[in-house]
């Protein structure tokens, strides 16, 4: 018997990712426009408060059949300007009705996407220059972007390096042809490797790429080579990403078949050979899904307490309020959420006719507040202390977790342990109360165990 696969198996059951609490499905209690400005206006109250920015852009000109992201296909670029100016109309909307906001400390920006470098050089600054120049910007700030590196150009790079971006993430997924073949993204390790050391010389300090385990015909081979040729080009960040599949909701991934997929065990032990690859290479782990060089920022966060969740997936800054310009994208203000539309046509339509596109949002309870506090706490500390009003069901629920010694208690604070990091989704099941009541039946380990 081989006691980590056991675990494997045993833990083996789906987990959100927790970026919010509640989770997206979750959402309820939609705000209405005036209460999301009033949420926002009691954020921005303090003269320190500071805040983030997310710029959605949608545009791929291919559709890589594994994604699940908001995204718009077409190789017409004459789409760009019209989104633009759309986007910057929702700006100036919400600085009508809050003169207040850009009078706050921009702290962080982050352009994602579909692929941010779908823009032109000239469009990059025609949406960048009104937002910045209107804003007071942090002596510090994180500036970073997502892209393909198939559709990136270093002079794209170096017009956004000229506005503060530091920071940039490449999406790699798998180095293997045929792994590429299958959700129609061929990429050359030449081009990554291009955008990764000209992202470098133009002064990008920290490198980080996304890959992803669980994808068609990907085997134990095949990921080892993946990461081989990842540690060669030692990027300051991985994200490693389990592929969710879900043709139900993106068509494209009919594009393959689910015969094709690593299921189960198997899927579980790609993320355990990559786990172990990077550890050995020197690289720590974060959190989910992420490992960083003791050199890069992340990581100084993480030791240092100062790591931060959202939208945006794990950040070094810690902000008052996160807002989200763009199709599908989301704002939160710690107790309420809001997303536009999804639809291009129709965001556009709404904002151009009414300045705002609201598709769904939460307003968060009380003890919405009190649990995503301690979800966040356990997913950047790796510790929480539990409140008395729900430790015995916690510890009961968590129980074989602790009988596995993947977490472990002090007092009322639970602690998660280095062999329980890989299952710190389920660890934070056991403080999701929403999931328990809706799902009643939900285990944290597999039941057919």
């Amino acid at each position: 018997m081989n006691p980590k696969s056991d675990l494997i198996r045993k833990y083996d059951v789906p987990a959100p990712r927790y970026t919010s609490y509640p989770t997206v499905p979750y959402w309820e209690d939609n705000p209405t426009r005036e209460e999301w400005i009033s949420a926002i206006r009691r954020r921005l109250v303090p003269d320190d408060s500071a805040v983030a920015l997310y710029l959605h852009i949608p545009f791929c000109e291919t559709l890589c059949s594994f994604c699940g992201c908001n995204t718009s296909i077409t190789k017409n670029h004459s789409v760009e300007d019209p989104y633009i100016e759309t986007v910057l109309k929702e700006f100036r909307k919400y600085t009508e009705e809050l003169p207040e906001l850009t009078k706050r400390e921009l702290r962080e920006l982050h352009l994602g996407g579909g692929s941010p470098t779908y823009l032109s050089e000239s469009n990059l600054e025609s949406l960048l220059r009104p937002i910045l120049d209107s804003w007071n910007i942090s002596d510090s700030p994180e500036f970073s972007l997502e892209v393909d590196p198939r559709r990136t150009r270093l002079s794209q790079l170096e017009v956004l390096s000229k506005y503060g971006f530091k920071r940039i993430s490449l999406g790699v997924q798998d180095f293997d042809p045929e792994v590429q073949r299958l959700v129609n993204r061929i990429q050359p390790y030449e081009q990554t490797a291009t955008i990764t050391e000209g992202a470098r010389k133009l002064g990008y300090n920290s490198v980080n790429f996304d890959l992803i385990y669980g994808l068609p015909k990907q085997s134990k081979d095949s990921i080892r080579e993946t990461i081989r040729k990842t540690l060669e080009l030692r990027p300051d960040r991985i994200a490693f990403y389990s592929y969710a599949h879900v043709p139900w909701i993106k068509a494209a991934q009919r594009l393959f078949t689910e015969e094709d997929l690593p299921k189960g065990e198997e899927k579980r032990e790609l993320y355990e050979i990559g786990r172990e690859l990077f550890l050995n290479a020197g690289y720590k782990e974060i959190g989910m899904d992420h490992f960083a060089l003791e050199t890069d920022s992340l990581y100084s966060a993480y030791k240092n307490g100062n790591l931060h969740r959202n939208f945006m997936g794990y950040t070094t800054k810690s902000t008052d309020l996160l807002l989200g310009l763009g199709v599908s994208a989301i704002s939160d203000s710690w107790d309420c959420f809001y997303q536009n539309e999804k639809i291009l046509k129709k965001y556009q339509r709404r904002i151009l006719e009414h300045g705002q596109a609201i598709l769904r949002g939460h307003k968060l309870n009380s003890e919405d507040l009190v649990q995503r506090e301690l979800i966040l706490k356990l997913s950047t500390l790796g510790k929480v202390e539990v409140p008395e009003s729900i430790f015995e069901e916690v510890r009961l629920y968590l129980a074989s977790m602790e009988d596995d010694n993947l977490i472990e208690w002090s007092g009322k604070t639970l602690i998660l342990t280095d062999s329980g990091k890989p299952f710190l989704r389920n660890a934070c099941t056991g403080l999701d109360m929403r999931l328990r009541r809706k799902s009643p039946e939900t285990k944290v380990f597999s039941q057919s165990i």
